[in-house]
């Protein structure tokens, strides 16, 4: 089974100098993604003082919603950060049911508030893919804290033979996350040269220091890519092709670029 796989950072849904509203031209670009499961960081559920000021450019409904659009897709919303005039947090858009979901507070202070949103999607009865949406911290002492308790989570939520994606925004420019994650979950990131792409023997030659670095895509600032913030890593699928949009229409649209990945889901 073959399924498409896109993570982005909206900004909120507005542009990331002068605050002019993107939601409905990010609506737009997103449906070309094609995208079975659809993984959103910064989210606005509510935004009184912008739904007051652009009233006829901003949706009624939360973003989450908006994106969604019909029927046909299921949705998910983690509230992260809440204050006086509304609310944002992670999201994910799916074509298949959510059989269920659940958010998890990670925050590390006042100042960033930070989720863990774990959903249950059943793409195939009785096959289930666990899906976590994450965005870390600014800080790394944060940022590694909050990695342990995404292995908690995924330990403890998702069974072991279960397939698993997690994607979203890490703020890991440093790519000192991925290895803690491959270690503990066995996951790769859908940008490395693992095995299933150049054999044991290149991964035994990583190990002992002498194969190439795995290296996540850069996806920050959209319009020129420097750093690598976004990642999707992944348990029982095969990679089939992987690639950041950037330049362009994307660079208006928010800060991030979003991923977009191909997967097959392996047969047990």
């Amino acid at each position: 089974m073959k399924l498409r796989i896109a993570t982005y950072n909206i900004h909120k849904g507005v542009s990331s100098f002068g605050g002019r509203p993107r939601i409905h031209a990010l609506k737009q670009a997103i449906s070309c993604l094609h995208a079975d499961l659809l993984f959103l960081q910064e989210v606005q559920g509510r935004h009184d003082l912008l739904a007051a000021k652009h009233a006829s450019n901003w949706p009624e409904e939360g973003q989450h919603d908006f994106l969604a659009g019909d029927d046909s897709y299921h949705v998910a919303y983690g509230m992260n950060a809440v204050y006086d005039h509304g609310h944002h947090g992670n999201a994910l858009v799916s074509r298949y049911p959510i059989a269920s979901f659940s958010n998890q507070d990670v925050s590390d202070h006042a100042f960033e508030k930070r989720g863990i949103l774990h959903c249950v999607v059943r793409i195939l009865d009785p096959i289930d893919i666990h899906c976590f949406v994450i965005h870390l911290g600014l800080f790394a002492g944060s940022r590694k804290r909050q990695t342990a308790a995404l292995v908690d989570a995924v330990k403890e939520l998702a069974p072991s033979h279960a397939p698993v994606i997690i994607a979203g925004d890490f703020n890991d420019w440093t790519n000192q996350l991925s290895d803690t994650l491959r270690a503990e979950l066995n996951v790769c990131e859908v940008f490395d040269d693992t095995i299933s792409r150049r054999g044991f023997g290149t991964y035994l030659r990583r190990l002992a220091g002498r194969g190439p670095v795995l290296k996540p895509a850069r996806t920050f600032p959209a319009a020129m890519p420097l750093l690598q913030l976004d990642r999707i890593y992944v348990r029982g699928f095969t990679v089939d092709n992987a690639q950041v949009l950037h330049g362009g229409l994307w660079s208006k649209l928010s800060d991030h670029a979003p991923i977009v990945t191909t997967l097959l889901l392996n047969k047990n």
